[in-house]
């Protein structure tokens, strides 16, 4: 009985986890400017034969609708966890491929010079490290990217944009398919 109470006590002080995936624990709740936010889903982003990174969405309640997700107007978070060491020109121009291949020609210029904002961002990172995690958040008026828990350049102005970045997930052509199905909760 004693040791059935203590592992119900270990069980209670234990962190909560969402998912596991390719061996990353991704916590099934964050915070973003004090909101709770749930993980709506999770996913692994490979390129060739690579595993790339998990990436997790993180929504006030879940969806399981892109168009839901893009629309919806609270605070979200996409956590990114880096399983390779990757550049900071590499992964810039992994999100400009997703954002180009979701937007048109004609919708793109608007976003260009936030764009080149963010790759400033990663720049500065010099290299996404394996084992570094990234989160791109959206509390209202800015887009807030952090690396390891810690603020990485200023805030990036507007709605539109962070819709934009969401669409490298969950857009019409995602960067992957499978990776748009587990962040909206699937398999």
């Amino acid at each position: 009985m004693t040791r059935l109470a203590f592992a119900f006590v270990l069980l209670l002080g234990a962190p909560a986890f969402g998912a596991e995936v390719a061996g990353v624990q991704v916590a099934d709740k964050v915070a973003v400017d004090s909101r709770d936010l749930a993980l709506n889903g999770a996913g692994l982003r490979t390129r060739l034969f690579f595993k790339v990174y998990v990436v997790g969405l993180y929504l006030p309640e879940k969806k399981r609708d892109a168009a839901a997700v893009l629309a919806e107007p609270g605070p979200k978070r996409i956590a990114i966890h880096m399983l390779r060491d990757v550049g900071a020109d590499t992964f810039s121009e992994a999100l400009v491929e997703g954002l180009k291949a979701n937007h048109s020609q004609a919708e793109y210029p608007a976003l260009e010079a936030r764009v080149k904002q963010l790759e400033a961002i990663m720049a500065q990172v010099q290299e996404a490290k394996k084992g570094m995690a990234i989160a791109l958040d959206w509390a209202g008026g800015a887009t807030r990217v952090s690396i390891d828990g810690k603020p990485a350049g200023e805030p990036i102005a507007g709605d539109d944009f962070y819709r934009a970045l969401l669409r490298i997930w969950l857009g019409e052509h995602p960067v992957q398919d499978d990776v748009k199905q587990a962040l909206l909760g699937g398999r």
